[in-house]
Protein backbone atom coordinates (compact mmCIF):
# COMPACT_ATOMS: atom_id res chain seq x y z
CA UNK A 1 0.00 0.00 0.00
CA UNK A 2 1.71 3.57 -0.83
CA UNK A 3 1.66 6.29 1.10
CA UNK A 4 -0.61 8.27 -0.44
CA UNK A 5 -3.35 5.79 -0.39
CA UNK A 6 -2.33 4.99 3.25
CA UNK A 7 -3.59 8.69 4.49
CA UNK A 8 -6.79 8.49 2.33
CA UNK A 9 -7.62 5.77 4.38
CA UNK A 10 -7.32 7.49 7.64
CA UNK A 11 -10.58 9.66 6.18
CA UNK A 12 -13.12 6.67 5.26
CA UNK A 13 -16.61 7.52 6.88
CA UNK A 14 -18.13 5.47 9.25
CA UNK A 15 -21.38 6.01 7.05
CA UNK A 16 -22.92 3.53 4.42
CA UNK A 17 -21.74 3.93 0.68
CA UNK A 18 -19.76 2.47 -2.34
CA UNK A 19 -16.50 2.10 -3.17
CA UNK A 20 -14.01 1.54 -5.69
CA UNK A 21 -10.60 0.06 -5.77
CA UNK A 22 -8.92 1.51 -9.04
CA UNK A 23 -5.72 0.24 -10.53
CA UNK A 24 -2.51 2.63 -11.16
CA UNK A 25 -3.49 3.65 -14.58
CA UNK A 26 -6.89 4.63 -12.88
CA UNK A 27 -9.17 1.75 -14.17
CA UNK A 28 -11.94 0.81 -11.90
CA UNK A 29 -11.13 -2.53 -11.37
CA UNK A 30 -13.98 -3.76 -8.25
CA UNK A 31 -16.92 -1.87 -7.42
CA UNK A 32 -18.62 -2.92 -3.71
CA UNK A 33 -21.06 -1.55 -1.07
CA UNK A 34 -20.53 -1.50 2.86
CA UNK A 35 -22.41 -0.99 5.56
CA UNK A 36 -19.56 0.81 7.25
CA UNK A 37 -17.02 2.36 4.69
CA UNK A 38 -14.51 2.68 7.09
CA UNK A 39 -14.87 -1.01 8.52
CA UNK A 40 -15.26 -2.84 5.09
CA UNK A 41 -12.67 -1.06 2.77
CA UNK A 42 -9.96 -1.36 5.79
CA UNK A 43 -10.50 -5.25 5.62
CA UNK A 44 -8.70 -5.10 2.35
CA UNK A 45 -5.36 -3.94 3.87
CA UNK A 46 -5.70 -5.89 7.01
CA UNK A 47 -3.47 -9.84 6.63
CA UNK A 48 -3.64 -11.65 3.60
CA UNK A 49 -2.96 -15.04 4.89
CA UNK A 50 -6.85 -15.80 4.73
CA UNK A 51 -7.67 -14.78 1.62
CA UNK A 52 -8.07 -16.87 -1.32
CA UNK A 53 -6.04 -16.60 -4.62
CA UNK A 54 -8.14 -14.42 -6.53
CA UNK A 55 -8.92 -11.88 -3.57
CA UNK A 56 -5.12 -11.39 -2.67
CA UNK A 57 -4.42 -10.69 -6.56
CA UNK A 58 -7.08 -7.51 -6.45
CA UNK A 59 -5.59 -6.30 -3.03
CA UNK A 60 -1.79 -6.44 -5.12
CA UNK A 61 -3.08 -4.34 -7.93
CA UNK A 62 -4.83 -1.94 -5.85
CA UNK A 63 -3.25 1.66 -6.12
CA UNK A 64 -6.00 3.80 -5.16
CA UNK A 65 -9.86 3.93 -3.94
CA UNK A 66 -12.33 6.31 -3.73
CA UNK A 67 -16.33 6.04 -2.16
CA UNK A 68 -19.36 7.52 -2.43
CA UNK A 69 -21.32 7.62 0.80
CA UNK A 70 -24.97 6.90 0.59
CA UNK A 71 -28.02 7.61 3.23
CA UNK A 72 -28.81 4.53 3.28
CA UNK A 73 -27.75 0.43 3.02
CA UNK A 74 -30.71 0.49 0.55
CA UNK A 75 -29.31 3.57 -1.47
CA UNK A 76 -25.88 1.62 -1.24
CA UNK A 77 -27.26 -1.57 -2.40
CA UNK A 78 -28.74 -0.54 -5.86
CA UNK A 79 -25.90 2.26 -6.31
CA UNK A 80 -23.22 -0.79 -5.99
CA UNK A 81 -25.55 -2.44 -8.95
CA UNK A 82 -25.75 0.11 -10.95
CA UNK A 83 -22.08 0.96 -10.74
CA UNK A 84 -21.31 -2.82 -11.25
CA UNK A 85 -22.93 -2.53 -14.80
CA UNK A 86 -21.60 0.65 -15.76
CA UNK A 87 -18.32 0.07 -14.89
CA UNK A 88 -18.10 -3.97 -15.28
CA UNK A 89 -14.84 -4.14 -13.12
CA UNK A 90 -12.93 -7.50 -14.02
CA UNK A 91 -12.34 -7.83 -10.56
CA UNK A 92 -16.27 -8.42 -9.74
CA UNK A 93 -16.71 -10.82 -12.62
CA UNK A 94 -14.19 -13.28 -11.12
CA UNK A 95 -14.58 -12.74 -6.97
CA UNK A 96 -18.34 -13.53 -7.50
CA UNK A 97 -18.44 -15.97 -10.47
CA UNK A 98 -19.87 -18.39 -8.14
CA UNK A 99 -22.69 -16.54 -6.59
CA UNK A 100 -26.00 -16.48 -7.95
CA UNK A 101 -26.94 -13.28 -9.15
CA UNK A 102 -30.43 -12.06 -8.85
CA UNK A 103 -32.79 -10.04 -11.14
CA UNK A 104 -35.97 -7.91 -10.43
CA UNK A 105 -38.34 -7.68 -12.83
CA UNK A 106 -41.17 -5.49 -13.55
CA UNK A 107 -43.39 -6.14 -16.93
CA UNK A 108 -44.66 -2.41 -17.57
CA UNK A 109 -46.33 -3.55 -20.34
CA UNK A 110 -49.03 -5.79 -18.47
CA UNK A 111 -51.99 -3.97 -17.55
CA UNK A 112 -51.16 -4.91 -13.95
CA UNK A 113 -47.44 -4.98 -13.48
CA UNK A 114 -46.18 -7.00 -10.47
CA UNK A 115 -42.95 -7.55 -9.08
CA UNK A 116 -41.13 -10.68 -9.22
CA UNK A 117 -37.19 -11.82 -8.54
CA UNK A 118 -35.31 -14.59 -11.14
CA UNK A 119 -32.11 -15.71 -11.41
CA UNK A 120 -32.05 -16.10 -14.94
CA UNK A 121 -33.40 -13.19 -16.92
CA UNK A 122 -35.80 -13.89 -20.51
CA UNK A 123 -36.07 -11.63 -23.64
CA UNK A 124 -39.70 -10.88 -23.38
CA UNK A 125 -39.51 -7.02 -23.06
CA UNK A 126 -40.10 -6.72 -19.69
CA UNK A 127 -37.32 -4.60 -17.47
CA UNK A 128 -35.08 -6.42 -15.40
CA UNK A 129 -33.15 -4.94 -12.67
CA UNK A 130 -29.86 -5.58 -11.07
CA UNK A 131 -27.77 -7.90 -11.21
CA UNK A 132 -27.57 -8.07 -7.39
CA UNK A 133 -25.58 -10.61 -5.36
CA UNK A 134 -27.24 -10.51 -1.91
CA UNK A 135 -30.44 -11.58 -2.92
CA UNK A 136 -31.63 -11.43 0.96
CA UNK A 137 -30.58 -7.44 0.98
CA UNK A 138 -32.41 -7.38 -2.11
CA UNK A 139 -35.80 -8.53 -1.18
CA UNK A 140 -35.72 -7.00 2.31
CA UNK A 141 -35.04 -3.81 0.36
CA UNK A 142 -38.27 -4.53 -1.60
CA UNK A 143 -39.63 -5.45 1.67
CA UNK A 144 -39.37 -1.74 2.77
CA UNK A 145 -40.18 -0.01 -0.38
CA UNK A 146 -43.45 -1.59 -0.48
CA UNK A 147 -44.79 0.36 2.04
CA UNK A 148 -43.90 3.43 0.00
CA UNK A 149 -45.16 2.47 -3.28
CA UNK A 150 -47.45 -0.38 -3.21
CA UNK A 151 -47.50 -2.97 -5.95
CA UNK A 152 -48.23 -6.73 -6.79
CA UNK A 153 -47.02 -9.92 -6.01
CA UNK A 154 -48.91 -11.61 -8.34
CA UNK A 155 -50.48 -10.47 -11.69
CA UNK A 156 -54.10 -9.48 -9.50
CA UNK A 157 -57.28 -11.55 -11.05
CA UNK A 158 -60.13 -9.91 -12.47
CA UNK A 159 -63.14 -9.29 -10.37
CA UNK A 160 -61.49 -10.73 -7.35
CA UNK A 161 -61.95 -9.01 -3.81
CA UNK A 162 -59.04 -7.28 -2.42
CA UNK A 163 -56.99 -8.90 -0.17
CA UNK A 164 -55.10 -8.63 3.13
CA UNK A 165 -52.18 -6.65 1.54
CA UNK A 166 -54.81 -3.91 0.01
CA UNK A 167 -56.34 -3.38 3.19
CA UNK A 168 -52.52 -2.64 4.95
CA UNK A 169 -51.44 -0.39 2.13
CA UNK A 170 -48.77 -2.95 0.58
CA UNK A 171 -50.68 -3.55 -2.40
CA UNK A 172 -52.76 -0.66 -5.03
CA UNK A 173 -55.94 0.23 -2.78
CA UNK A 174 -59.59 -0.42 -4.29
CA UNK A 175 -60.39 1.99 -6.94
CA UNK A 176 -56.92 2.94 -8.29
CA UNK A 177 -56.37 2.90 -11.96
CA UNK A 178 -54.12 1.09 -13.83
CA UNK A 179 -52.06 4.30 -15.03
CA UNK A 180 -52.08 5.51 -11.26
CA UNK A 181 -50.32 1.94 -10.55
CA UNK A 182 -47.99 2.21 -13.34
CA UNK A 183 -47.19 5.41 -11.82
CA UNK A 184 -46.33 4.53 -8.77
CA UNK A 185 -44.23 1.88 -10.17
CA UNK A 186 -42.24 4.18 -12.08
CA UNK A 187 -41.26 6.21 -9.12
CA UNK A 188 -40.18 2.89 -7.66
CA UNK A 189 -38.02 2.04 -10.91
CA UNK A 190 -36.43 5.71 -10.00
CA UNK A 191 -35.54 4.75 -6.84
CA UNK A 192 -33.61 1.59 -8.43
CA UNK A 193 -31.94 4.06 -10.40
CA UNK A 194 -30.58 5.85 -7.70
CA UNK A 195 -33.75 8.96 -7.87
CA UNK A 196 -34.36 9.38 -4.02
CA UNK A 197 -33.55 12.55 -3.28
CA UNK A 198 -35.53 13.72 -6.40
CA UNK A 199 -38.89 11.62 -5.28
CA UNK A 200 -38.45 13.02 -1.96
CA UNK A 201 -39.16 16.49 -2.80
CA UNK A 202 -41.46 15.83 -5.48
CA UNK A 203 -43.45 14.07 -2.77
CA UNK A 204 -42.95 17.09 -0.32
CA UNK A 205 -43.74 19.69 -3.31
CA UNK A 206 -47.01 17.44 -3.98
CA UNK A 207 -47.84 16.94 -0.09
CA UNK A 208 -48.00 21.02 0.39
CA UNK A 209 -49.90 21.35 -2.98
CA UNK A 210 -52.78 18.89 -1.71
CA UNK A 211 -52.65 20.51 1.71
CA UNK A 212 -53.30 23.92 -0.14
CA UNK A 213 -56.01 22.42 -1.81
CA UNK A 214 -57.48 21.55 1.77
CA UNK A 215 -56.99 17.68 0.46
CA UNK A 216 -56.13 16.52 3.75
CA UNK A 217 -56.91 12.79 3.06
CA UNK A 218 -54.22 13.38 0.40
CA UNK A 219 -51.79 15.15 1.89
CA UNK A 220 -51.59 12.76 5.32
CA UNK A 221 -50.91 9.41 2.77
CA UNK A 222 -47.93 11.46 1.13
CA UNK A 223 -46.77 12.76 4.25
CA UNK A 224 -46.63 8.91 5.61
CA UNK A 225 -44.93 8.13 2.67
CA UNK A 226 -41.97 11.10 2.90
CA UNK A 227 -41.73 9.41 6.72
CA UNK A 228 -41.60 5.67 5.30
CA UNK A 229 -38.53 6.84 2.97
CA UNK A 230 -36.74 8.66 6.08
CA UNK A 231 -37.27 5.77 7.89
CA UNK A 232 -35.11 3.88 5.12
CA UNK A 233 -32.37 5.37 6.35
CA UNK A 234 -32.11 3.52 9.82
CA UNK A 235 -32.89 0.24 8.30
CA UNK A 236 -30.43 -2.69 8.11
CA UNK A 237 -30.21 -4.17 4.84
CA UNK A 238 -27.13 -6.41 4.88
CA UNK A 239 -25.30 -5.35 7.67
CA UNK A 240 -24.02 -8.61 9.46
CA UNK A 241 -25.45 -10.53 6.27
CA UNK A 242 -22.44 -9.23 3.97
CA UNK A 243 -20.26 -12.31 3.12
CA UNK A 244 -16.68 -11.32 4.32
CA UNK A 245 -15.08 -12.63 1.02
CA UNK A 246 -11.91 -10.45 2.09
CA UNK A 247 -11.01 -10.84 5.40
CA UNK A 248 -12.50 -13.42 7.71
CA UNK A 249 -13.51 -12.34 11.20
CA UNK A 250 -10.71 -11.74 13.40
CA UNK A 251 -12.34 -14.13 16.10
CA UNK A 252 -12.23 -16.75 13.46
CA UNK A 253 -8.81 -16.34 12.95
CA UNK A 254 -8.05 -16.09 16.62
CA UNK A 255 -10.34 -19.81 17.69
CA UNK A 256 -8.51 -21.40 14.28
CA UNK A 257 -5.04 -20.31 16.06
CA UNK A 258 -5.91 -21.32 19.78
CA UNK A 259 -7.05 -24.70 18.97
CA UNK A 260 -4.54 -25.46 15.83
CA UNK A 261 -7.55 -25.96 13.50
CA UNK A 262 -6.85 -26.75 9.84
CA UNK A 263 -9.00 -24.05 8.56
CA UNK A 264 -11.18 -21.32 9.50
CA UNK A 265 -14.80 -22.41 10.68
CA UNK A 266 -16.84 -20.95 8.26
CA UNK A 267 -19.89 -23.05 9.93
CA UNK A 268 -19.91 -22.96 13.41
CA UNK A 269 -22.65 -25.01 15.03
CA UNK A 270 -24.02 -24.68 18.98
CA UNK A 271 -26.59 -27.53 20.79
CA UNK A 272 -28.49 -26.80 23.50
CA UNK A 273 -30.96 -28.94 25.50
CA UNK A 274 -34.31 -27.52 26.98
CA UNK A 275 -36.76 -29.20 29.54
CA UNK A 276 -38.66 -28.67 32.97
CA UNK A 277 -38.04 -32.16 34.46
CA UNK A 278 -37.14 -34.15 31.94
CA UNK A 279 -40.90 -32.86 30.09
CA UNK A 280 -41.48 -31.60 26.66
CA UNK A 281 -37.43 -32.02 25.97
CA UNK A 282 -36.34 -30.83 23.41
CA UNK A 283 -32.49 -29.47 21.57
CA UNK A 284 -31.72 -26.54 19.76
CA UNK A 285 -28.88 -26.36 16.55
CA UNK A 286 -27.77 -22.81 15.76
CA UNK A 287 -25.77 -22.19 13.03
CA UNK A 288 -23.52 -18.94 12.47
CA UNK A 289 -21.80 -18.81 9.14
CA UNK A 290 -18.49 -16.45 9.14
CA UNK A 291 -18.68 -15.77 12.65
CA UNK A 292 -22.81 -14.19 12.08
CA UNK A 293 -26.20 -16.38 12.99
CA UNK A 294 -27.70 -17.62 9.98
CA UNK A 295 -31.44 -18.04 11.28
CA UNK A 296 -32.25 -19.84 7.75
CA UNK A 297 -30.07 -22.72 9.05
CA UNK A 298 -31.89 -22.95 12.21
CA UNK A 299 -32.81 -26.70 13.41
CA UNK A 300 -34.48 -27.95 16.31
CA UNK A 301 -35.53 -31.38 18.02
CA UNK A 302 -38.06 -33.02 19.91
CA UNK A 303 -36.30 -36.03 21.39
CA UNK A 304 -37.94 -39.62 21.53
CA UNK A 305 -37.80 -40.30 24.85
CA UNK A 306 -38.38 -37.87 27.43
CA UNK A 307 -36.48 -37.71 30.98
CA UNK A 308 -34.13 -36.02 33.37
CA UNK A 309 -30.95 -36.89 31.32
CA UNK A 310 -28.95 -34.17 29.95
CA UNK A 311 -25.91 -36.37 28.47
CA UNK A 312 -28.36 -38.82 26.64
CA UNK A 313 -30.60 -36.16 25.45
CA UNK A 314 -27.30 -34.33 24.01
CA UNK A 315 -25.99 -37.91 22.20
CA UNK A 316 -29.31 -38.15 20.50
CA UNK A 317 -29.52 -35.09 19.16
CA UNK A 318 -25.92 -35.35 18.32
CA UNK A 319 -26.74 -38.54 16.88
CA UNK A 320 -29.53 -37.17 14.72
CA UNK A 321 -27.31 -34.65 13.39
CA UNK A 322 -24.38 -36.28 12.13
CA UNK A 323 -26.51 -39.04 10.56
CA UNK A 324 -25.91 -39.42 7.19
CA UNK A 325 -29.01 -38.25 5.83
CA UNK A 326 -28.83 -34.97 7.73
CA UNK A 327 -25.01 -34.78 6.73
CA UNK A 328 -25.94 -34.54 3.24
CA UNK A 329 -29.07 -32.17 3.43
CA UNK A 330 -27.73 -29.67 6.05
CA UNK A 331 -24.06 -29.98 5.26
CA UNK A 332 -20.96 -30.60 7.79
CA UNK A 333 -20.33 -28.34 10.26
CA UNK A 334 -16.58 -27.49 10.63
CA UNK A 335 -16.82 -26.73 14.62
CA UNK A 336 -19.38 -27.57 16.87
CA UNK A 337 -19.66 -25.81 20.64
CA UNK A 338 -21.95 -27.71 23.00
CA UNK A 339 -23.46 -26.34 26.27
CA UNK A 340 -22.62 -27.80 28.95
CA UNK A 341 -19.65 -29.97 31.01
CA UNK A 342 -17.58 -32.98 30.73
CA UNK A 343 -21.04 -34.69 30.65
CA UNK A 344 -22.51 -33.23 27.68
CA UNK A 345 -18.99 -33.13 25.93
CA UNK A 346 -18.39 -36.87 26.18
CA UNK A 347 -21.53 -37.42 25.28
CA UNK A 348 -21.44 -35.83 22.15
CA UNK A 349 -18.19 -36.56 21.07
CA UNK A 350 -19.61 -40.52 21.47
CA UNK A 351 -22.82 -39.64 19.11
CA UNK A 352 -19.82 -38.61 16.54
CA UNK A 353 -17.83 -41.72 17.13
CA UNK A 354 -20.58 -43.71 16.73
CA UNK A 355 -21.26 -42.27 13.27
CA UNK A 356 -17.62 -42.59 12.94
CA UNK A 357 -17.92 -38.42 11.74
CA UNK A 358 -14.50 -36.77 13.11
CA UNK A 359 -15.61 -32.66 13.50
CA UNK A 360 -13.51 -30.50 16.48
CA UNK A 361 -16.26 -30.15 19.12
CA UNK A 362 -15.82 -28.50 22.15
CA UNK A 363 -18.04 -27.36 25.00
CA UNK A 364 -18.29 -24.14 27.41
CA UNK A 365 -19.46 -24.10 30.90
CA UNK A 366 -22.26 -21.92 32.61
CA UNK A 367 -21.11 -19.08 34.75
CA UNK A 368 -17.56 -19.69 34.71
CA UNK A 369 -17.68 -19.75 30.74
CA UNK A 370 -14.68 -21.88 30.53
CA UNK A 371 -13.83 -24.08 27.30
CA UNK A 372 -14.00 -28.02 27.96
CA UNK A 373 -11.51 -29.56 25.63
CA UNK A 374 -11.24 -33.33 25.34
CA UNK A 375 -7.06 -34.17 24.77
CA UNK A 376 -7.42 -37.12 22.56
CA UNK A 377 -11.33 -37.12 21.34
CA UNK A 378 -11.85 -33.68 20.20
CA UNK A 379 -10.46 -34.02 16.88
CA UNK A 380 -8.33 -30.86 17.90
CA UNK A 381 -4.71 -30.35 17.79
CA UNK A 382 -3.70 -29.57 21.46
CA UNK A 383 -0.58 -28.93 21.27
CA UNK A 384 -0.70 -24.88 21.61
CA UNK A 385 -3.26 -25.36 24.59
CA UNK A 386 -0.71 -27.20 26.30
CA UNK A 387 2.22 -24.71 25.82
CA UNK A 388 0.23 -22.22 27.30
CA UNK A 389 0.00 -24.54 30.79
CA UNK A 390 3.88 -23.54 30.65
CA UNK A 391 4.33 -20.26 28.97
CA UNK A 392 0.53 -18.58 29.93
CA UNK A 393 -0.30 -15.33 27.80
CA UNK A 394 -2.49 -12.36 29.91
CA UNK A 395 -5.78 -13.05 30.83
CA UNK A 396 -5.81 -17.07 29.84
CA UNK A 397 -5.24 -19.69 32.31
CA UNK A 398 -5.50 -23.71 31.49
CA UNK A 399 -6.15 -26.25 33.98
CA UNK A 400 -5.57 -29.68 33.41
CA UNK A 401 -8.16 -32.07 34.41
CA UNK A 402 -7.85 -35.86 34.09
CA UNK A 403 -8.38 -36.38 30.42
CA UNK A 404 -9.33 -32.63 29.67
CA UNK A 405 -8.41 -29.08 29.09
CA UNK A 406 -10.21 -26.84 31.16
CA UNK A 407 -9.79 -23.47 29.28
CA UNK A 408 -10.82 -19.91 30.75
CA UNK A 409 -9.90 -17.36 28.34
CA UNK A 410 -10.86 -14.32 30.43
CA UNK A 411 -8.92 -14.76 33.50
CA UNK A 412 -9.86 -12.29 36.67
CA UNK A 413 -13.37 -12.04 34.30
CA UNK A 414 -16.92 -13.38 36.42
CA UNK A 415 -20.36 -13.55 34.98
CA UNK A 416 -23.22 -12.21 37.06
CA UNK A 417 -25.15 -14.86 35.92
CA UNK A 418 -25.58 -17.78 34.13
CA UNK A 419 -25.69 -16.61 30.01
CA UNK A 420 -24.71 -13.14 30.76
CA UNK A 421 -23.66 -11.30 28.01
CA UNK A 422 -21.37 -9.38 30.33
CA UNK A 423 -17.90 -10.03 31.86
CA UNK A 424 -17.03 -7.85 34.71
CA UNK A 425 -13.50 -7.39 36.37
CA UNK A 426 -11.29 -7.22 33.90
CA UNK A 427 -8.49 -5.05 34.32
CA UNK A 428 -7.67 -5.26 30.34
CA UNK A 429 -8.96 -7.02 26.99
CA UNK A 430 -6.70 -10.08 26.39
CA UNK A 431 -5.88 -11.64 22.95
CA UNK A 432 -8.67 -14.39 22.74
CA UNK A 433 -11.61 -11.63 23.88
CA UNK A 434 -13.15 -11.54 20.08
CA UNK A 435 -13.13 -15.72 20.64
CA UNK A 436 -14.91 -15.11 24.29
CA UNK A 437 -17.35 -13.39 22.40
CA UNK A 438 -18.07 -15.27 19.53
CA UNK A 439 -18.45 -18.37 22.39
CA UNK A 440 -20.94 -16.34 24.21
CA UNK A 441 -23.02 -15.20 21.50
CA UNK A 442 -23.27 -19.04 19.75
CA UNK A 443 -24.03 -20.14 23.59
CA UNK A 444 -26.77 -17.64 23.98
CA UNK A 445 -28.44 -17.98 20.80
CA UNK A 446 -28.50 -22.30 21.28
CA UNK A 447 -29.82 -21.60 24.69
CA UNK A 448 -32.68 -18.55 23.14
CA UNK A 449 -33.46 -21.04 20.48
CA UNK A 450 -33.95 -24.20 22.64
CA UNK A 451 -35.78 -22.13 25.13
CA UNK A 452 -38.33 -21.00 22.92
CA UNK A 453 -38.76 -24.25 21.55
CA UNK A 454 -39.49 -25.60 25.03
CA UNK A 455 -41.82 -22.81 25.64
CA UNK A 456 -44.15 -23.34 22.85
CA UNK A 457 -44.65 -27.16 23.54
CA UNK A 458 -45.18 -27.01 27.67
CA UNK A 459 -48.11 -24.16 26.21
CA UNK A 460 -49.53 -26.21 23.63
CA UNK A 461 -49.71 -29.07 26.68
CA UNK A 462 -50.96 -26.76 29.32
CA UNK A 463 -53.78 -25.79 26.83
CA UNK A 464 -54.80 -29.37 25.68
CA UNK A 465 -57.86 -30.34 26.95
CA UNK A 466 -58.67 -32.79 29.65
CA UNK A 467 -61.05 -35.00 26.85
CA UNK A 468 -58.32 -35.76 24.43
CA UNK A 469 -57.14 -38.20 26.77
CA UNK A 470 -60.02 -39.82 26.92
CA UNK A 471 -60.28 -42.86 24.84
CA UNK A 472 -63.38 -43.01 22.14
CA UNK A 473 -63.92 -39.41 22.45
CA UNK A 474 -63.15 -37.27 19.29
CA UNK A 475 -63.08 -33.83 17.79
CA UNK A 476 -67.03 -33.55 17.22
CA UNK A 477 -67.65 -35.16 20.96
CA UNK A 478 -65.29 -32.48 22.94
CA UNK A 479 -66.99 -29.83 20.19
CA UNK A 480 -69.99 -30.46 20.83
CA UNK A 481 -69.76 -30.88 25.04
CA UNK A 482 -67.24 -27.54 25.08
CA UNK A 483 -70.42 -25.68 22.67
CA UNK A 484 -72.88 -26.59 25.36
CA UNK A 485 -71.44 -26.37 28.57
CA UNK A 486 -69.03 -23.46 27.62
CA UNK A 487 -65.77 -24.69 29.51
CA UNK A 488 -64.10 -28.19 31.11
CA UNK A 489 -65.01 -26.90 34.32
CA UNK A 490 -68.48 -26.17 33.86
CA UNK A 491 -68.26 -29.97 31.90
CA UNK A 492 -67.46 -31.29 35.26
CA UNK A 493 -69.55 -29.91 37.16
CA UNK A 494 -72.65 -30.65 35.38
CA UNK A 495 -75.17 -33.54 36.32
CA UNK A 496 -74.90 -36.84 34.17
CA UNK A 497 -78.54 -36.30 32.54
CA UNK A 498 -77.38 -33.17 31.41
CA UNK A 499 -74.44 -34.73 29.71
CA UNK A 500 -76.88 -37.62 28.50
CA UNK A 501 -79.16 -35.09 26.70
CA UNK A 502 -75.74 -33.55 25.51
CA UNK A 503 -73.98 -36.53 23.77
CA UNK A 504 -75.67 -40.06 25.16
CA UNK A 505 -75.79 -42.49 27.31
CA UNK A 506 -73.06 -43.97 26.15
CA UNK A 507 -70.44 -41.30 25.49
CA UNK A 508 -71.61 -40.26 28.78
CA UNK A 509 -70.40 -43.72 30.53
CA UNK A 510 -67.33 -43.29 28.68
CA UNK A 511 -66.21 -39.70 30.10
CA UNK A 512 -67.77 -40.05 33.34
CA UNK A 513 -64.99 -42.63 34.97
CA UNK A 514 -62.30 -39.75 33.98
CA UNK A 515 -64.27 -36.17 34.80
Amino acid sequence: MNAQLEAKLKTLPRSAGVYFHKSKSGEIIYVGKAAVLKNRVRQYFQSTRDMDIKTRALVAEIYDTDWIETESEIDALFLESEMVKRYMPQYNILLRDDKSQMFVRIDMKSQWPHVAFTRNPADDEAEYFGPYYNGYAVKKALRYLRKVFPYYTKPPRDGARPDLDAHIGLSPRPGTSSDEYKASLRKLIRYFEGGRKTLMKEIERDMHTAAGLHDFETAASLRNKLGDLRELQRRIMFGDKEFLDISKDRALSDLRNLLSLPKIPVRIEGYDISHMGGTNVVASMVVFTNGTSNRAEYRKFKTRIEHNNDTFNMNETLQRRTSQKNMKNWGVPDFILVDGGKGQLDAAISALEQNEVKIPIISIAKREEEIIVHKTRSNIDVSFIRTLLDEPIEGVFVESSGNYYIVNLHAGQRNASSHSRNLRGAPTVNAYSDVVKLFQRVRDESHRFAVSYHTVLKRQKQTASMLEEIPGIGPSTRKKLIKTFGSLRAVKEAERSQLVACIGEAKTTLIVPYL
